[in-house]
Formats: structure tokens, C-alpha cells, sequence
């Protein structure tokens, strides 16, 4: 302890005070404080402490008693003196009988306590920070040259512990902002005012494929190319003449990895002082693989445009060709039903046509402008055709993985052409007639009813009567489509339609191969008319196409992709003349049933192939096969 004579002089108060602490900082200056202050003050102990509102308690910093420190001490408020120096916000002194004055307060009496005096230490803004007492355990004056004293000490006090709060609020901030930076997927690097790497982040190593630590005091401009660099200068130059922090740079710069490659980045440049002298902090981006997917981007794109341009080739841009009587009914049927809301059934052989009229009726509609979805009901396994119409919910069944939209509800507001619906299976016919008269259905696994807004327009080359005659075809599916029915006729049917369309698909196949175009000769024009087409249009179109590719000398030859055919004679009434009478649609099917047969039994039944019946007729095994399914012609068992 020090002298009595001290306690008298404030200033020898202080000084020894300085002594005790002017080294230490942060826990070791609080210790030496309160050991200090109850040394200079002749007292049994001295604390400081910070105050936790949210608990209500007082965390000693440091708490010096009877001649040794007390460590991790905390305390309630409640029902203690101190509450009164927090509260108040003011010094407070209680010479003696303190055990007395808060009997609530256990820790007096195990203290052995008898005065006490405390005062409170403020944070900038004038709020309670903490405070710092001083207890005896006799009665204790507190004079104000000693009280004068101990305010100085409690101010000090404040400043340390406040200067700790401040310097601990700044590690944080900067550790922060270093995860920040090390988090960042770009590449960060902070110069000096000469370009030379004060900082980088790990990104910065890894996009450069340089070791961190050899990164530092490295210059900037060592990492891009000789243009980039000099670009670098030149907008570092700007910044400084126009007085500006910023500037984005969206070219970016060529960058270069340790190995030499370069890639392209995006950069910003950010201008800052610091001790007087300049800094910059660049930010470079990666955008190799942006470019490269905006590249393909871009090809899909044009090739979609291309695709786009192709379909609206083939489909002739949804024109109906043909100047024959039975081909403008279908124009003029078109015409009539395509601003009706009206359910649309298109009869026809296959390779008539049949998506082209029902493309016309859609673009003519008042749906034009939202999705045509076709769907080709023979191509559909019967298994997944309730899925591929309706959809379905994920785990509906093994290998289900994903929810799937079917074509109904992509076809929402829009058209579905329902191709071939003949070959429909009979359980799902009940759930197509259910969304045809009332709009609604349920996805596959789900139980919950979905509405949709379709026109219907469907198709087949199937006599539907005769199905449901045989029980394959719902008789009330049947009339709900067969609201209004289109005919489309044979090629065989439509005349001088012939060569119209054989012009039409010699000048669209000269485009595509680059040629001139080619002249219909009158051989061509023989066979042309000689032909019966039971592939129809389709069939047409596939022999116009070889002839073009085998075309030579710009001239068009048919003899080599379509031989002259000898129909059999037709039946003449007796008081006919010399021109033969016409055939029935009938008598031309049963004639086309006939030949086929007598070429399959010709070939031993054999389709494709050099020596097939295909080839023997001079059309593709496709056609041939299809139109074998449509006149039930079966090979012998």
C-alpha cells in the first residue's frame, strides 16, 4: 500500500496510476488498472466491468480482492449497488453499513464489505458501457480530490474499453471483407501506384494457375497481353485526369495463365488513396465458356431460324395445292370450318395430305397464333399412350423419375392433331372422348382433375364406321369427332394435279440440291398420268425427289423411278362408245388390292429389297407397307 500523504495529492494519485498501466493495453492494462486504483485508493478491491443488457448482469474485465485477482466473475443486477451506478448513470458512494443498505446482494457478506463507491463508463454516444467500484471492508472516505481522482480513472477506463470495442468491430469488419474476397468466384487483385499485386484473392491463383505467395509484389500487367496491358494504363490514365473511382470495362482484357494460354475477362477498375499515394483494385472475370455458350447460342438460333424456314418449305406455307374439283371442296371446306371452334375429322389414304389440311384449318383459325401439338396415335406403344396424352406425376410408375407434361396440356388454348386416330387403343378412347366433351382430365399418378382448352382436329385413313362395325372404334367416339368431316382425295382422283405438283416438288428439290430447274418432258408427263399413286402425294413426291438426284444433263428422267403401268380393261355398258368408263372408287381400290397381291405373290411376299415387291412397283417399301395395312392385305399363312 502506498502512503496516506499520497492520497492526499491527486496529481502523485496519477502519476503512480500512468506508471502502473502505461505499457499495458487491453486485458493486462485492466488488470493493472484495478490493481492500481485499489493500491492508490487504500482500498480491498477494485473491478471493471461491461455491462449485458440483454441479461441484466455485469462481466467483470478484471476484478482485483484482498491482494489477488477474482477471474470469470459475473453478477445480477438486481438488488446490488451497482445497479444504482448503471441505472442512474451516475457516481454513487456509500461510506458504510453496506451489507445493511442491500441485504439482496449474497455477495457482500462473503466479501466482507462495509463501503463502496462505483462510477459509470459511457461509450461515445452517452451510453452505459460498463463501470468501475471500488469496495472496503471498513468504512471509507471518499474525498473529492480522491473521487476527482477516480473519475479520471474510470475515464481511462472507457477509453481502453472502447478502444477495444472499436478495434474488435474493425477486425471484423476486415475479416469479413477477407471472406468476402476469398469467397468471390473472380479474380481480385489490390496494386500499388505501380501496378505491382499488393493482394490477391485464391480465385486470382487459380483462374492465373500461379502459386498464391508468387503472385505478390508481381505487376498486373505481367498477367495480359501487351494490348491488354497497355489498355490497362490507358484507363488508369483516364481515371486520374477525370478525377473518377470507377470504370467498368466490358471488353475486358486478354488475360494470361502461367502456361501461356490466354482467356478473355471482364474487368472493373476502382481508383482509392492510401497514405497519400494511389491504389486500384481490379476485378477480372472469366467469360471463356460465357462467350462460347453465347457463340452457340447464336448457332442454335440461326439453325432454329433454318428449321423454322424448312418446315414452312415442306409444308408449303400451309397452302392446299390443286386446281382439280375434288381438291378445292377440301379448300372450300377448309374455308368454312376453320373460324368454328368446331371438332374436325380428315378422311383420307395415307400420303394424301392430311396434316397439310389440318395445318390449314389451325392457321386459318383464331388459334393460329398458339401451339399446333401433332401426335401420331400409330407410333404411340399402347402402354404409354395414356402418358404421352395426359402426362404424368413423378413416381406414377418404374421409371417415372420426373414429372412429364403430356400433349393435351401443351396444346392448352392451341390445336392437337390427333394423326391415325384409328389406331387408338380401345381402354384410352374413353378418356379422349371425356376431354372432348368435357375438357378435363387427370394426369397419370394424380388425382387431381386438370382443364384444358383444345380444338380437336384428328385424322385417320381407316373407314371408322367399318371399326366400329368390327368393335375397335367407340361408336360415340366416332360421332364426336365426325362433326365435321373432310374427304381428301386420292391423287389418283385429282387429274392434272399431278403434274401441278410434280412442277411444285421438281423447283422445290432443284433449290435445295442447287441445280436449275428441270423440265417435265412429255415421258415424264406419260408416266405421270399413267401411274395409279397409291402412296398418293407422298408417294409423288419421294419419286420427283430421286429423279432429281439422278437427274442428268439438266434433263428429268422418270423411266429409271417410275415405269409406265397397264391398268386392266374397264367394263363398258353396251351402248358405250369408244372412250371407257369411268371407275368407281371401289373398283380402284379393289384394282390396287389385286395388283399388290399378284406383285407380292410375284416376289414371294418379300417387300424391300432389290428384287422386293417395292421395287417391282416402283415405290418405297414404306408406302408399300402402309398401304398393305389399309387394304388388309395379310401374306398367307
Amino acid at each position: 500500500m502506498i502512503c496516506n500523504t499520497l492520497r492526499n495529492s491527486p496529481e502523485e494519485l496519477i502519476r503512480f496510476l500512468l506508471e502502473g498501466t502505461s505499457s499495458k493495453t487491453g486485458r493486462e492494462f485492466f488488470h493493472a488498472l484495478v490493481r492500481s486504483t485499489a493500491m492508490a485508493m487504500d482500498v480491498a478491491g477494485v473491478w471493471v466491468t461491461e455491462y449485458l443488457p440483454d441479461r441484466n448482469v455485469l462481466r467483470s474485465l478484471a476484478f482485483w480482492m484482498n491482494d489477488h485477482y477474482i477471474e470469470d466473475y459475473e453478477y445480477n443486477l438486481s438488488g446490488t449497488p451497482c445497479a444504482l451506478v448503471i441505472e442512474r448513470g451516475c457516481l454513487v458512494y456509500f461510506p458504510d453499513r453496506i451489507i445493511e443498505l442491500f441485504p439482496d446482494d449474497a455477495d457482500l457478506p462473503r466479501l466482507n464489505a462495509v463501503s463502496y463507491t462505483g462510477v459509470p463508463l459511457f461509450r461515445p454516444d452517452g451510453t452505459v458501457l460498463g463501470h468501475l467500484s471500488a469496495m472496503d471492508t471498513k468504512p471509507f472516505e471518499l474525498t473529492p480530490e480522491l473521487e476527482s481522482v477516480f473519475r479520471i480513472f474510470a475515464d481511462r477506463a472507457a477509453a481502453e474499453f472502447n478502444r477495444l470495442r472499436a478495434e474488435s468491430s474493425i477486425h471484423e469488419s476486415e475479416c469479413r471483407f477477407a471472406r468476402l474476397i476469398e469467397s468471390a468466384m473472380d479474380a481480385i487483385f489490390e496494386l500499388d501506384d505501380q501496378f505491382r499485386i499488393q493482394r490477391a484473392n485464391e480465385s486470382a491463383a487459380a483462374i492465373f494457375a500461379f502459386p498464391a505467395e508468387s503472385l505478390a509484389n508481381r505487376k498486373l500487367t505481367s498477367l495480359l497481353t501487351p494490348g491488354s496491358a497497355q489498355k490497362l494504363c490507358t484507363v488508369i490514365q483516364e481515371l486520374e485526369a477525370q478525377g473518377q473511382h470507377f470504370a467498368w470495362v466490358p471488353r475486358g482484357f486478354d488475360a494470361v495463365r502461367s502456361d501461356g494460354s490466354q482467356f478473355p475477362a471482364e474487368a472493373s477498375v476502382s481508383r482509392f488513396d492510401l497514405s497519400g499515394c494511389s491504389r486500384y483494385s481490379i476485378i477480372l472475370r472469366n467469360v471463356e465458356h460465357q462467350l462460347a455458350a453465347e457463340s452457340r447460342l447464336h448457332e442454335l438460333e440461326e439453325e432454329t431460324a433454318y428449321l423454322q424456314n424448312e418446315i414452312a418449305e415442306q409444308q408449303n406455307r400451309g397452302e392446299i395445292v390443286g386446281n382439280s374439283p375434288s381438291i378445292r371442296a377440301v379448300v372450300t371446306a377448309v374455308n368454312q370450318v376453320a373460324p368454328a371452334p368446331a371438332t374436325v375429322l380428315v378422311e383420307g389414304e395415307t400420303g394424301t395430305g392430311k396434316e397439310l389440311v389440318a395445318r390449314a384449318i389451325h392457321q386459318q383459325s383464331q388459334r393460329a397464333a398458339k401451339p399446333f401439338i401433332r401426335v401420331n396415335c400409330a407410333a404411340i406403344p399402347a402402354a404409354l399412350c395414356e402418358s404421352e396424352f395426359f402426362g404424368h406425376e413423378k413416381g406414377a410408375f418404374t421409371g417415372a423419375a420426373n414429372r412429364r407434361t403430356g400433349r393435351f396440356e401443351l396444346a392448352h388454348k392451341g390445336v392437337i392433331f390427333l394423326d391415325e386416330v384409328g389406331e387408338l387403343p380401345l381402354e384410352l378412347q374413353p378418356k379422349l372422348l371425356r376431354v372432348l366433351q368435357e375438357g378435363e382430365y387427370e394426369p397419370v399418378g394424380s388425382s387431381q382433375t386438370r382443364k384444358v382448352d383444345v380444338r380437336v382436329i384428328a385424322a385417320t385413313n381407316r373407314n371408322l364406321l367399318d371399326e366400329v362395325a368390327a368393335g375397335r372404334f367407340r361408336e360415340d367416339l366416332y360421332y364426336r369427332l365426325h362433326v365435321f368431316p373432310i374427304a381428301v382425295p386420292p391423287l389418283r382422283e385429282r387429274g392434272a394435279d399431278v403434274e401441278l405438283l410434280a412442277r411444285l416438288f421438281i423447283d422445290r428439290y432443284c433449290a435445295r440440291m442447287g441445280r436449275p430447274s428441270l423440265e417435265l418432258t412429255p415421258d415424264c408427263l406419260r408416266r405421270l398420268r399413267s401411274y395409279h399413286w397409291p402412296g398418293n402425294v407422298r408417294e409423288l413426291e419421294n419419286v420427283i425427289e430421286r429423279a432429281v438426284i439422278i437427274a442428268r444433263d439438266g434433263r428429268l428422267a422418270l423411266r429409271d423411278v417410275l415405269p409406265i403401268t397397264t391398268l386392266p380393261p374397264v367394263r363398258e355398258s353396251k351402248n358405250a362408245g369408244r372412250s371407257p368408263a369411268l371407275r368407281t372408287k371401289a373398283e380402284l381400290r379393289k384394282l390396287e388390292k389385286e395388283t399388290l397381291i399378284r406383285t407380292l405373290e410375284q416376289t414371294h411376299w418379300k417387300v424391300a429389297g432389290a428384287d422386293g415387291a417395292a421395287s417391282a412397283l416402283g415405290i418405297p417399301p414404306s408406302t408399300l407397307s402402309s398401304r398393305m395395312k389399309a387394304l388388309h392385305i395379310k401374306r398367307p399363312k
